[in-house]
């Protein structure tokens, strides 16, 4: 039985240049958990915990039914209250984000949810599995760049990105969109990667 490896599958998505470019997604389904506050605190860490032991037990399910797939990378979109693009510039205290983790096509809402009510019988103190959702994103239309350092050098990149969709006459139209193709734990910061995604759309002229 061949496991579906999503990262090559989906290159496009998985993979950026170090400079700016324009790519365009369809309708993808996650198992997804939102939460607000500092990524260092318990909060983050229990919620990923949360959607990672779901995201396993899908992948149960799917390889009994010999549609095995490897768990890729976590995500996350990022926004604080009245201005997506603004999370940096605020307290970490007020970040709100959504933690992700892509599905096969073949995942269900209902496999999702079969695979959230096991994990809360197996564990039981993490309760915030029961947040965990199977949700469809369409980011459409988006400009994205791989981000080799720390998070703390984040702005460096993004003001790359915000120049390049001013020249190119586009506007944002979503979430700040993380995927961390790196483990932290295992890795100089100076190493990390990050791809770093805005949805955009094209700015309307006005004829006059």
């Amino acid at each position: 039985m061949d496991k579906l490896d999503l990262a090559k599958t989906y290159k496009t998505y998985y993979t950026a240049p170090t400079k700016p470019q324009i790519v365009e997604f369809e309708p993808i389904s996650y198992v997804t958990i939102v939460g607000k506050g500092d990524p260092n605190d318990s909060t983050f860490a229990n919620a990923t915990e949360a959607l990672y032991t779901v995201a396993y037990g899908v992948k149960g399910y799917c390889k009994k039914a010999e549609q095995d797939f490897t768990v890729p990378k976590l995500e996350g979109q990022w926004w604080v209250d009245g201005d997506p693009r603004t999370a940096l510039e605020v307290p970490r205290e007020e970040w709100h984000w959504k933690l992700l983790i892509r599905m096969p096509v073949f995942v269900t809402a209902e496999l999702v949810e079969e695979a959230r009510n096991g994990a809360l019988l197996k564990k039981k103190e993490l309760k915030v599995i029961a947040d965990v959702r199977h949700e469809t994103i369409h980011e459409g239309l988006c400009v994205q760049m791989l981000h080799v350092g720390p998070y703390a050098t984040e702005p460096e990149t993004l003001a790359q990105m915000e120049h390049f969709i001013s020249q190119e006459q586009l506007s944002y139209r979503g979430l700040h969109h993380e995927i961390y193709l790196s483990d932290p734990r295992k890795i100089d910061p100076a190493k990390m990667k990050t791809i770093l995604r805005y949805p955009v759309q094209a700015i309307e002229v006005v004829k006059g």
